[in-house]
């Protein structure tokens, strides 16, 4: 029997890519595999982009939610009831390329592969450059160097994020592979209980790859198959909302997964030591704009650490949901 796939989709706002997306899935090869359901969770566009969508080709199920629930909370959404072997995580300024959904299905069914549970392909921009798409887990110290922009101004002993001085050339294990692209074993995928929706935009992922890695599973970046990303996506139309999640994620996974020293650290790194060196960063790029997204991110980030403190409580204590979170479409 052929395994089988579910591929889910999040959308907010993205325009004509999330057609072209469609598309793309339309072209790609199947015949190793059974493509169970596309699944369209949309986020309350108001752009019209998940309107008309019309693919007889394509068994296509559309999900449109009031609010914007955000992306995790969207991705456990579109996942619920899947009956597939494994779940394609796909963003909407994704297109594929023909080997793009059989290449990493097959290399997870080989029995030596067993212990894969994540896999991510070579991701290209549209020039076809191969974008940096892998990361390595974050320690209390590996973020300080980035709140004080250390791991830009000396790259070689202070390590960034991403794993920016490896080419992706080449298929290896690796601790995290980005969202855009995120293959999962379905099994996997319910034994931890899906993505943390705590996390309304940004490190759900990364979240989900530590779990994984701590269940035993391994993530692993597939070379030989590649898609199409644009990069910044949804997201790239809210700038100041974009830095404020990231930064808003990054405490939440800090206090989740390091000690309570650390992840104070952290905290307080974050929303006092870091608003210097990004207003630096702004006044060497001579960018007004940039200053003033900068300070609006600050200024939520600010008002919210409340609101970031009781959700982690809450999560210790398992007294109840977290709070709603600021909404990413709109002031």
């Amino acid at each position: 029997m052929r395994p089988s796939l579910d591929i889910i989709i999040v959308n907010w706002n993205a325009g004509g890519g999330l057609g072209a997306c469609l598309c793309s899935i339309r072209a790609a090869h199947r015949d190793s595999l059974e493509l169970k359901r596309v699944v369209v969770v949309d986020n309350a566009s108001s752009d019209g982009s998940a309107e008309n969508l019309h693919f007889a080709d394509l068994s296509l199920s559309l999900l449109k939610n009031t609010d914007n629930r955000g992306f995790a909370a969207g991705c456990n959404q579109g996942a619920r009831d899947s009956s597939a072997d494994y779940l394609l995580f796909l963003n909407p300024d994704v297109r594929v390329l023909a080997d793009s959904l059989q290449a990493p299905i097959q290399l997870m069914e080989q029995s030596r592969n067993s212990e894969v549970g994540i896999c991510g392909i070579q991701l290209l921009d549209e020039e076809g450059n191969v974008s940096q798409s892998c990361s390595r887990f974050p320690t209390a110290a590996s973020l300080l160097s980035q709140m004080l922009g250390l791991d830009r101004l000396f790259p070689n002993q202070f390590k960034g994020h991403f794993l920016g001085q490896w080419d992706h050339l080449k298929a290896k294990q690796v601790d995290q592979v980005m969202g855009a692209f995120f293959l999962v074993r379905h099994a996997l995928f319910e034994s931890l209980g899906g993505f943390d929706e705590r996390f309304f935009v940004y490190f759900e992922d990364l979240d989900f790859s530590y779990r994984a890695r701590q269940a035993g599973w391994q993530s692993y970046h597939l070379a030989t198959a590649q898609a199409y990303h644009k990069g910044g996506g949804c997201s790239e139309q809210a700038k100041a909302k974009r830095l404020y999640y990231s930064l808003s994620s990054r405490i939440l996974y800090s206090f989740k997964h390091f000690g309570g020293v650390a992840a104070s650290a952290a905290l307080l790194g974050t929303i006092v030591m870091e608003p210097f060196s990004r207003l630096a960063l702004a006044v060497s790029h001579k960018s007004f704009e940039e200053m003033q997204e900068t300070m609006r991110a600050y200024l939520m980030l600010w008002r919210s650490v409340p609101s970031l403190l009781k959700t982690h409580s809450q999560s210790v204590k398992h007294t109840g949901p977290s709070p709603q979170p600021v909404q990413f479409g709109g002031d």
